[in-house]
């Protein structure tokens, strides 16, 4: 799960970027699919953080 969100994390900050940087030359209209790939990056971030927790539950969890 760790990976899959860092891979979607990833995509979402490529998304930001792609978002941000026409702003510097003047271009305000991006498409909608655009603005919502953004959100890739906090449901990326959340992905990850819930694989790490879990892993880390799970190694208490079986400890013996």
């Amino acid at each position: 799960m760790v990976r899959v969100g860092a891979g979607l994390f990833g995509l979402g900050v490529l998304a930001v970027v792609a978002i941000v940087v026409p702003f510097f030359f003047g271009l305000d209209e991006r498409p909608t699919w655009l603005n919502l790939s953004a959100l890739l990056l906090p449901v990326g971030l959340g992905v990850a953080l819930l694989g790490l927790l879990l892993g880390a539950r799970e190694d208490v969890v079986h400890r013996p």
